[in-house]
C-alpha cells in the first residue's frame, strides 16, 4: 500500500497537469495589440530668397541643408554669390535664407542679409514717420521716382526687393539694390527713412 503522501502528490500533479492542458488548448482573450509606426517629425518651413530660380516658402526634413533649400527653389542663378552662403548648414524652421549678388559680396555687407543667417528676419521699430521724408518701407512706385537719381526702373527694383526680402532695418540696406551704389545714396541722402528713422 502506497504511503498517502505519494497519492496526495498524484493528485496535484495530474492537477497542474491538467490546467497546463487546459490553458494551452484555450483560445486567447482580449484584443491583440497592435503596434503602430512611431510619427514622422514635421518639416521644416523655410524661406529662399534672393538670387534663385524660385523664391518662396519650402518644406526641408528636419535634417535638411541649405543646399537642399537651395535645389528646391530653383538652384542658384548665374550672378549668384554662393561664397556668401553656407551651403552645409542645417537648416531651422522658420529660418531664412537670403542668396546675395555678385555685386552685393563686394559692396558693404547688409545686416542680417549674410545668406547664411538662419535667424528669423527682424522687423524696423514701430515709429511715426517724419513729415517730408519718405518711408522706404511703406513708399509707392511714384513717391520713390520722385527722389533725385531714382528712374523707374530703380524704384522697381526698391520695390521688388522690399516684397523679396522683407522691409530695409536702416536706410543703408539700400546698397542691396542692384544699381544703387554710393552716387545715388548721396543724392537721397536726408530725403528717405525707414519707419521714421532717417
Amino acid at each position: 500500500m502506497r504511503p498517502w503522501w505519494a497519492i496526495a502528490f498524484g493528485i496535484v500533479c495530474g492537477l497542474l497537469a491538467a490546467g497546463v492542458l487546459l490553458l494551452v488548448a484555450s483560445q486567447p482573450r482580449g484584443q491583440p495589440i497592435q503596434l503602430y509606426p512611431p510619427p514622422t517629425a514635421l518639416p521644416c518651413l523655410v524661406h529662399v530668397s534672393g538670387v534663385v530660380a524660385n523664391p518662396g516658402v519650402y518644406a526641408l526634413s528636419r535634417q535638411g541643408r541649405v543646399q537642399d533649400a537651395l535645389l528646391a527653389a530653383g538652384g542658384a542663378l548665374p550672378k549668384a554669390d554662393l561664397d556668401g552662403v553656407n551651403l552645409a548648414a542645417l537648416v531651422e524652421d522658420g529660418a531664412r535664407i537670403w542668396v546675395p549678388w555678385k555685386a552685393e559680396a563686394t559692396a558693404s555687407p547688409v545686416s542680417g542679409k549674410s545668406g547664411y543667417d538662419l535667424q528669423p528676419t527682424p522687423r524696423p521699430p514701430e515709429t511715426t514717420p517724419i513729415p517730408g521724408l519718405i518711408d522706404l518701407n511703406r513708399a509707392s512706385q511714384s513717391e520713390l521716382e520722385s527722389l533725385p537719381g531714382i528712374g523707374p526702373v530703380l524704384a522697381g527694383r526698391i520695390i521688388a526687393y522690399r516684397q523679396a526680402n522683407g522691409p530695409f532695418l536702416k536706410v543703408e540696406d539700400l546698397v542691396g539694390v542692384e544699381g544703387i551704389g554710393p552716387s545715388v545714396m548721396k543724392k537721397i541722402e536726408g530725403l528717405v527713412a525707414v519707419g521714421g528713422i532717417p
